[in-house]
């Protein structure tokens, strides 16, 4: 019997990927993933073989990995940021128990709230929560839900997915819910391309947000109550007195 790691490769520049994810690969002889994740990793590991597939093609990786594993490969199914959060990891265990395959080990990459939030400053020091926009997996009242209620709590928030060619208006609706209960002068900001060609970020208000254009690359940041723009940077205070 073979291995599986379930590899979070960070946001794409190589310098933000764990030294933990680099031995799981190192020592993998495939590695599996998404193909726009899998070109980010062959400059590094040429002497490996590669599986990739496109777009939706989640459940065929995680059963491609249990079958090379019961071959006795070691396999590294990859995803970008962190294999736990809206990554491979939750699939794969579900596909490996219907085949009975338990070896399994999970390896903690960095997630786009924590590398997009470094880039911008500090807009999570306090409590905060994530919310995908992609309504493929989950109903959009679902989510309406979720923002409003993240709202009420005056949680910080990182906002996944928050447009797309099918859903370009979702990011204006998530701000027209979440402007029922947040001042339209909230701090917020966004970075697209994290760590790869096209880098950009923007700090802005919520309701200059409402008029923006973003897509899949980018991830939003939306302040609580106390969050502050500093310098340029997106803070939230802790709390101390100083």
């Amino acid at each position: 019997m073979g291995k599986i790691f379930v590899v979070g490769i960070g946001p794409g520049d190589g310098k933000m990927m764990t030294i933990m994810a680099r031995d799981a690969l190192e020592c993998s002889d495939i590695i599996v993933g998404y193909k726009a994740y899998t070109e980010l990793v062959k400059g590094d590991y040429p002497d490996k073989a590669f599986y990739e597939n496109g777009m939706r093609g989640e459940i065929e990786r995680c059963e491609k990995c249990v079958e090379f594993a019961n071959e006795g490969k070691v396999v590294s199914l990859i995803c970008s940021g962190d294999a736990g959060v809206y990554g491979m990891a939750s699939p794969l265990f579900e596909v490996a128990e219907k085949a009975g395959f338990t070896d399994i080990e999970v390896v903690p990459g960095v997630t786009a709230a924590l590398s997009g939030g470094a880039f911008l400053g500090a807009p999570l020091s306090h409590d905060f929560c994530v919310i995908s926009l992609s309504d493929l997996l989950t109903p959009w009242e679902i989510i309406e839900n979720r923002l409003r209620c993240a709202a009420l709590g005056d949680f910080c928030i990182a906002i996944y997915n928050p447009a797309s060619k099918k859903r370009a208006d979702y990011l204006q609706k998530a701000c027209e819910i979440l402007m029922e209960k947040l001042s339209p002068d909230t701090p917020c900001g966004y970075v697209r391309n994290i760590g790869r060609e096209g880098y950009s970020k923007k700090v802005c208000t919520l309701e200059e947000l409402y008029r923006e254009q973003v897509d899949m690359f980018v991830t939003v940041f939306i302040g609580n109550s106390r969050t502050r723009i500093i310098e340029g940077k997106l803070v939230t205070p802790r709390g101390y007195k100083l």
